[in-house]
């Protein structure tokens, strides 16, 4: 089974990322750090078991020999939630249950911390980016338990999609989070709905 480790929202430029989640949230997001291998930085913000990444292109970063990940290079607009990053205990095992095109293992670090990711060779995840990213965290290091716990809490990730029934079959072996909803819509998107100490917020 997969369980949801956290949640990515995208932005042009991570300042830019960071102000418009920052303001919305009406709280503060931490330092996160650079990504060597996929050209990518970001900053993050606890929800306590889970956390949310701002992620976007470093232009001080070497560009991959790839699309990088989370559809980086194609991304425009305002700063919105994009990808959800499940975690697993078996990453080759995971990817083997996957649509096609969930990816291909990575071997990735960021100072002490190591993982091991699917990345597809296109950047693009499976129902246009609505099925969740997979990781396999090495050792015990973990951002989440790092980040200070600021009140804020996921309460709801829904993912709206034009081949609703064959995601909700994708997800059904592989994930069991009554957060996570399945609605059908014209054209793909997600929305995460965090609970905060002002108020409920979506991104």
């Amino acid at each position: 089974m997969l369980v949801l480790d956290h949640i990515a929202v995208a932005a042009t430029d991570l300042a830019t990322g960071t102000q418009a989640v920052e303001a919305k949230l009406g709280l503060t997001l931490q330092p996160g750090g650079q990504h060597p291998h996929m050209g990518t930085h970001n900053r993050l913000m606890s929800l306590g078991p889970d956390y949310l990444e701002v992620i976007a292109i470093d232009p001080e970063g070497a560009t991959p020999a790839q699309p990088r990940w989370f559809d980086l290079d194609r991304f425009t607009g305002a700063p919105r939630a994009t990808t959800w990053i499940c975690r697993c205990d078996d990453l080759e095992a995971a990817l083997a249950h996957a649509p096609p095109g969930t990816g291909r293992p990575w071997d990735l670090a960021r100072a002490d911390l190591r993982w091991r990711m699917g990345v597809p060779e296109d950047g693009i995840l499976p129902f246009d980016g609505l099925f969740p990213a997979l990781i396999q965290w090495q050792g015990t290091a973990h951002p989440a338990p790092r980040l200070t716990d600021l009140g804020a809490r996921l309460v709801g990730l829904t993912l709206f999609s034009p081949q609703a029934s064959a995601l909700r079959a994708a997800l059904a072996p592989l994930v069991t989070d009554a957060r996570i909803s399945v609605v059908e819509a014209p054209l793909p998107r997600m929305e995460a709905r965090i609970a905060t100490p002002n108020g409920e917020v979506v991104l």
